[in-house]
């Protein structure tokens, strides 16, 4: 029987399930706004004026929710030389031969792509947010650097979603990946193959 390692505390697969149910909340409310064909979405949260209301509130939570993961991960998400090579030979991974690929540790080169263009993307939200949420704070600041704003969320929110649905598919293209966020453990096999310097380090292999 294969033998089990944890790869994510309790702790930190509570977060990011916190984190992903107040994305959809927020991906959901916010798309009611960004083309009259999806206002519909907003009878999810109780009509127009509700998804108004709720979505910065979702916003601002779902930010605060992922600055707890990247205090926790983001040392093991800066960038290495390894990386250059894991992207430069990418297009074989995606053709199906991983065996050729570089050694990877934690995180793969895809999967801190993803880490850091969602810490962007979600300041970016935070600020051009607090500068047109009415009633609060959108007054102190001046109609063309509102508009400016607006543009500048839905652009980064674009870039956001579409970055979550690479993460996903990801996760579910690399059997096994699942259950290291559901249940918190993976197969020594998996980590062997997949994230080999990560399981060496952990082994105390060097």
């Amino acid at each position: 029987m294969q033998r089990l390692i944890q790869r994510y505390p309790d702790s930190t697969r509570v977060n990011h399930w916190i984190v992903a149910l107040l994305f959809l909340c927020a991906a959901l409310s916010g798309l009611a706004f960004f083309h009259p064909s999806l206002f519909f979405v907003s009878a999810l949260f109780g009509g127009g004026p509700w998804a108004r209301i709720l979505h910065p509130f979702l916003g601002v939570l779902m930010v605060l929710g992922f600055a707890v993961l990247f205090a926790q991960v983001w040392r093991e998400n800066l960038w290495t030389k390894l990386d250059n090579e894991w992207l430069r030979r990418s297009g074989q991974l995606i053709s199906g031969h991983e065996d050729g690929m570089p050694p990877v540790a934690k995180y793969n080169a895809g999967q801190k792509l993803v880490f850091w263009v969602s810490a962007i993307c979600l300041l970016v939200l935070l600020v051009t947010g607090f500068v047109f949420w009415r009633p609060w704070f959108a007054d102190a600041f001046p109609v063309p650097l509102r508009r400016a704003a607006v543009v500048l969320h839905a652009t980064a929110a674009t870039i956001l979603i579409l970055s979550v649905i690479v993460h996903i598919y990801a996760a579910i293209w690399v059997k096994g990946s699942v259950r290291a966020m559901t249940r918190g453990t993976v197969s020594e096999a998996w980590a062997r193959r997949h994230h080999p310097l990560w399981y060496r380090q952990i082994n105390g292999d060097r």
